[in-house]
């Protein structure tokens, strides 16, 4: 039986990162035109919703499998996260921005489609699609992913 301490700290000194800079990332849902799926906010990485994955069942295993599969990423291995045009596109920042306003979720969600249904009253698939996407991120709320 050995005593004594054992060390708690990787003393690697090959890695200059600061600890936050290692640490500092999150999953982050994307929802775009051309994207749905999860990212990390420090790089690259994805892991996109298959297209024909509609049963709210399957997506929360989908969203488990894409949570495991972030946790295991290294962002070394990616390219470095930069800004997309495709952002600007995207309905989830818009509610999430509602969101930490203050809020609450579906309260959000209501003024975001409220929103949209004003911009976009001639264009019944922004509509259809802005609609889902709401759907999905009171989803993701309720199952504690967000």
């Amino acid at each position: 039986m050995r005593t004594g301490a054992a060390s708690l700290v990787d003393n690697d000194t090959s890695d200059h990162r600061t600890l936050q800079q290692k640490t500092a990332r999150e999953l982050i849902w994307t929802s775009t035109h051309s994207f749905h799926g999860w990212t990390c906010s420090q790089c690259e990485w994805n892991s996109s919703l298959p297209t024909l994955l509609t049963d709210p069942a399957a997506k929360t295993a989908f969203d488990r499998l894409a949570a495991a599969k972030f946790k295991d990423h290294k962002c070394s291995d990616h390219l470095s996260r930069q800004g997309s045009a495709d952002d600007a596109d995207s309905f989830t920042p818009r509610i999430r921005k509602l969101v930490t306003q203050g809020f609450k979720p579906k309260d959000a969600v209501e003024l975001f489609l409220q929103e949209v249904a004003l911009e976009y009253r001639n264009q019944p698939k922004v509509l259809a699609q802005a609609k889902t996407d709401a759907e999905d991120f009171l989803r993701r709320v309720r199952a504690g992913l967000i």
